[in-house]
Parts: structure tokens; C-alpha cells; sequence
């Protein structure tokens, strides 16, 4: 079937709330117009892996599912584009039957290899969906049109193949080219027509000259779309990425890196330096956890290390092994403080000594831990394992106000996972909140530290501050 191109496109369907909601894709208004080139595909069809070797060509339908795994694969060729790209828009329609629809709409990704024929392409022999991720889809109904920005992807003209994954075991079925009118389209936006509204970005992201970043969060990597918003924000916060846990559930498979994380705050993980949590060790030993990050994560299967960025030293610990005094990680972090010639010190690890959630309490075996870190003048502790942020204002290791040395505590457990609510809130919380996703940004100066709650695009909640070094 040869590609067809028209001058405009009208956009029909009605776009679902729930893909609003969902913040992963750039959705046009229902109705409206978009002036540009469309091209159909120029081929389109699935794999299935219950049938390795059944060739799905001719089908009016592609799946997209995770048991059976099924994958959506999309080839566009482009031609004919003489001015700079100024957006490119994918644009899928759900098929109108029954089970169609699905909670997870599939993740989107760039492809390496555009040889592939639709007539042959088996599960067996398929091409590798292995490029970087365009975006994804949340929940998705019937007979509805969806979009996702390529416009990182397809810059010009050229053969563009896009492939599609789910990790949903009740996946999604759109309409391919045999279908017609709802056939898979291609909007290529160029310097003539209307110029693209631009991404949102968080403010405050570029830190002064000289001074380093620290910026991350916890709780992060699962099948919604939560993580996806906070990894989008790292992407305009240079520095170093930090994690406080949890990052791929539910169990911290070697598997669940590859599907959660990897496709989300996998993006950063060169400039990243993690911190394990318990989910991590659903998995025996996290040995998925110290595999994925390999020795960007310590002393494999030890979980605690430190390094320095400028002014500071930084300490990454584990709170899910032995912190009792005397324990091998509190006299090593005994031993690594009296060693630093740093004059601030930041801690991070992944169950918090103080939180006001209702969901887990405040752990007292983390307790060793903070007494070296008060006995060494350290400013700062970073946790997660509550999904929700907090802030509290710097205190003794006995939880009393102490504005003269004590540390500053923050949980900072929304990097993806569901929120958890509040109980009783403790003495000394400052700032709280549970609705809204973000990544916690310290800005480390020589004598002191800024902080600030980036939320993530859509929502407005945020905390910031300053504190100094002891």
C-alpha cells in the first residue's frame, strides 16, 4: 500500500481525560486542526511470541501486550520535507471492538533497523525495538485517537521506524494501514507552519558557575507513568542524579530494571549514583539492583560508598543491611567521615529515621547512622521508602530541634510510585505534600546548600530554601 500524504490533517476521535492525565504524550485538542504533511505507514504490523513464527502482516489489528508479549512495529518513510522540522507527531487510533481498549497504552521507541519487510516479520526473526524512548501511552480507550511527539526522532526526511512494548498483561490493539482512515499517521510540522507550543520546564534548573548539583528522588520505576514525568524533569537539571531506593519494582529484577527503569531514569544512569531499597532486595542479594548498576553503585553487593562534588562530601548508605554500632557499615562510615577533608557532608539511603507518613514509621535502626553523621557535622540526610515528600527542619539524632548543628532530614519518595497519605505529622516537619511528583534539587555552594522541589510538568506545588554548613 503506498504512503499517502495531504497537505492538512484534521484530527478526529475524541481524546480521553485518563491520556490527559497520563502527562506522557502531547495530545492536540479534540476537533482542531494541525497544518502539515501526514504520511501513513509505509509498513505496520505485530509479533506475537505464542507464535514465533506466524507472520502478521495483513492484519487489521496491532497489538501491543506483555503476556503474550506482543509488539507494535511502525515504519514511516518521509520525503519531500525542504524546511527544518518544527514538530512530528505520531498519531495511533485504538480499534472500536471490545478489548481493545487498555490501562497502558505501550511505550514508544525509535528503531535502529528499517530493513524489515511487513509481509515477513515474524516474532522470531523481529527487529530489535532498541532506541531511545519517544514517550508513552497511559490508560487508552476504544475508538479513540492518541498522539506522541517524535519530533526528537524524525527531524527531516529519511525512513523512521517506530516499536512498541507494554507491560501490561491486558495490552492494547490499535488499527493498522488496512484499515484505512485510522491507519497509523505521521504529521511532519514544518518552519511554514504553526510553531510548536514548547515543553514545559522546571525554573531555577541551571546552578551557579562552579557550583554542583545533586538531584533525584526515590520510589521511582513501575508500570505507571509517574516515573516518566520526574525522569522528563532531570533532563533540564545538569548534575549528578541520585536515588534513595525502590528504583524498579516490584521486586528489582533484573527484569523490572530493563522494563520500568531503564526506559525512564535509565536515560540519566551514567550521571547517576544510587542507593538500594527494599524492594531492590525482593530480589536475593538486589542482585539485579548491583547488575543494572554495576559500579556506579559500590563495592558490589555492599550498598554504602562515598565520593565527593565539590565542596562536599557524599555519602551513599543501606538501610537494608547491618546498621547496628559496630556493624562493618557504621565503622566504615565512621572511618570514611574522619577521613573527609570536605567541609559539608550530605547522606543519603533509602528508609527515613523521621516521617509523619501513615504508611511506614520512622526506622530507629537508621539510628547509628545519624549519630556518626551528627558526631561528624554533617548537614544533610536524603531518604525515601514513603512515597511523598518531606521536609524537616535540622535536628539532633534524638529528634529535638537543634538550629545550631543538627541535620536536616528530607523524604523525598516521589520519584514515580503511587503516593501514600499522611498521619500524625511529627515534631519538626517543616513542609509536606502527596499529590504531585518531582525530583528534590540541592545546589551545593562552598559554605552552604540550596534546596527546591521541582514538580513534575502541570503541577504547582513547590519548597525551597538555603541552609549553611556547620
Amino acid at each position: 500500500m503506498p504512503s499517502r500524504k495531504s497537505t492538512t490533517v484534521a484530527l478526529v476521535g475524541v481524546l480521553s481525560s485518563a491520556a490527559l492525565a497520563a502527562g506522557a504524550l502531547t495530545v492536540l485538542a479534540p476537533t482542531a486542526s494541525a497544518a502539515g504533511t501526514t504520511f501513513t505507514a509505509t509498513a505496520d504490523t505485530y509479533v506475537d511470541g505464542q507464535n514465533p513464527a506466524t507472520n502478521y502482516g495483513a492484519s487489521q489489528q496491532l497489538g501491543v501486550d506483555n503476556s503474550p508479549v506482543k509488539q507494535m512495529l511502525l515504519k514511516f518513510d518521509v520525503s519531500g520535507v525542504t524546511q527544518p522540522v518544527t514538530r512530528a507527531t505520531l498519531r495511533v487510533h485504538v480499534d472500536d471492538v471490545a478489548g481493545a481498549e487498555s490501562s497502558n497504552g505501550g511505550t514508544f521507541r525509535a528503531m535502529s533497523a528499517a530493513a524489515w519487510s511487513e509481509t515477513s516479520v515474524t516474532y522470531a526473526n523481529r527487529p530489535p525495538v532498541d532506541g531511545a524512548v519517544l514517550g508513552s501511552l497511559g490508560t487508552v480507550s476504544r475508538n479513540t485517537w492518541y498522539e506522541v511527539d517524535v519530533t526528537s526522532y524524525v527531524k527531516g526526511n529519511g525512513t523512521f521506524g517506530i516499536g512498541v512494548t507494554s507491560t501490561s498483561t491486558n495490552g492494547a490493539d490499535y488499527d493498522s494501514r488496512e484499515t484505512g482512515a485510522t491507519a497509523p499517521q505521521l504529521v511532519i510540522e514544518t518552519g511554514s507552519g504553526p510553531t510548536p507550543t514548547p515543553t514545559p520546564t522546571p525554573t531555577d534548573t541551571t546552578p551557579p558557575t562552579g557550583d554542583p548539583v545533586l538531584v533525584g528522588a526515590g520510589d521511582i520505576a513501575t508500570a505507571g507513568s509517574g516515573d516518566t514525568a520526574t525522569a522528563k524533569l532531570l533532563e533540564g537539571i545538569p548534575g549528578t542524579v541520585f536515588t534513595v531506593g525502590d528504583n524498579a519494582y516490584p521486586d528489582g529484577t533484573a527484569s523490572d530494571f530493563t522494563t520500568y527503569y531503564e526506559p525512564t531514569w535509565g536515560r540519566h544512569k551514567a550521571r547517576t549514583r544510587p542507593a538500594p531499597g527494599n524492594h531492590d532486595y525482593h530480589t536475593s542479594g538486589a542482585s539485579g539492583y548491583y547488575g543494572y548498576f554495576g559500579s556506579n553503585a559500590g563495592p558490589s553487593g555492599r550498598g554504602y560508598y562515598s565520593y565527593d562534588l565539590g565542596n562536599w562530601h557524599v555519602v551513599a548508605l543501606n538501610s537494608e543491611t547491618g546498621m547496628a554500632v559496630g556493624s562493618a557499615q557504621e565503622q566504615w562510615l565512621r572511618a570514611d567521615l574522619a577521613a573527609s577533608t570536605k567541609p559539608c557532608t550530605v547522606a543519603y539511603w533509602h528508609k527515613p529515621r523521621w516521617t509523619s507518613s501513615s504508611s511506614h514509621a520512622g526506622d530507629p535502626s537508621t539510628g547509628p547512622l545519624v549519630q556518626a553523621l551528627y558526631d561528624n557535622g554533617a548537614e544533610v540526610i536524603l531518604t525515601g521508602h514513603n512515597h511523598q515528600y518531606e521536609r524537616f527542619a535540622p535536628q539532633n539524632p534524638s529528634g529535638q530541634l537543634d538550629t545550631g548543628r543538627g541535620l536536616r532530614q528530607f523524604v523525598a519518595g516521589m520519584g514515580g510510585a503511587d503516593l501514600y497519605g499522611f498521619g500524625t505529622i511529627q515534631p519538626n516537619s517543616e513542609a509536606r505534600n502527596n499529590n504531585t511528583f518531582g525530583v528534590l534539587k540541592l545546589t551545593l555552594h562552598a559554605n552552604g546548600y540550596d534546596w527546591q522541589f521541582v514538580p513534575e510538568a502541570g503541577k504547582t506545588y513547590n519548597d525551597s530554601g538555603t541552609g549553611t554548613c556547620h
